[in-house]
């Protein structure tokens, strides 16, 4: 098996190293190697997150190159936009369709872009865009974004459901389970 590359980008506080340490740890249970590499940047300020996690019979590196992303799952449209020169030709970013200002468009120094993800498309990016938010709210908790998106990765690949749920339960806080259960099933069923 070739290795597939993905990236887990946000902003800080959205939960982006917890989805990689869970999908780390699913995929090593499914009996992939796996390497995960965390990029905090000003994560504690609000800034952008990026996670590498890279799976297949053997994997030499953490990071992932521009242009080799297969996946990028993305916890707002900006740092979509920010990460898809790193997408390969025929890989799909993942994205959900929040809008979080940056400093500049707090301070009035600049307006949030419009049409981010309709100019990604029509430069021929496949975007899989769904409202993460509101599903994790549904779920709880508008902290289980991370879960909704992963739940819509699920999708793309053969790993069954049950297994994303023992990743669950084995990588979150035992009181959040169950809402991050939820959030998965209804971001899956999206």
């Amino acid at each position: 098996m070739s290795t597939t590359n993905i990236m887990i980008v946000g902003v800080g506080g959205q939960g982006s190293l917890l989805a990689s340490k869970l999908l780390g740890n699913l995929l090593v249970s499914e009996g992939y190697d796996v390497k995960v590499s965390e990029v905090h940047g000003m994560s504690q300020r609000g800034g952008s997150v990026v996670t590498y996690v890279r799976f297949g019979d053997k994997v030499y590196s953490p990071l992932v190159e521009e242009g080799e992303a297969d996946f990028i799952l993305s916890f707002e449209k900006l740092e979509a936009a920010r990460w898809a020169p790193c997408l390969k030709k025929g890989g799909t970013i993942i994205v959900n369709t929040q809008e979080i200002d940056p400093m500049p468009v707090i301070t009035g120094a600049a307006e949030y872009p419009s049409g981010i993800l309709e100019e990604l498309k029509s430069k021929g990016v496949d975007i899989d865009a769904v409202d993460a938010l509101s599903i994790a709210q549904k779920a709880g908790s508008a902290k289980a974004v991370n879960i909704v998106l992963l739940a819509r990765f699920a999708k793309h690949f053969t790993i069954p459901v049950e297994s994303w749920e023992t990743a669950i339960a084995n990588t979150v806080a035992p009181k959040f389970v169950e809402m991050n259960r939820k959030a998965f099933e209804l971001g899956y069923n999206a």
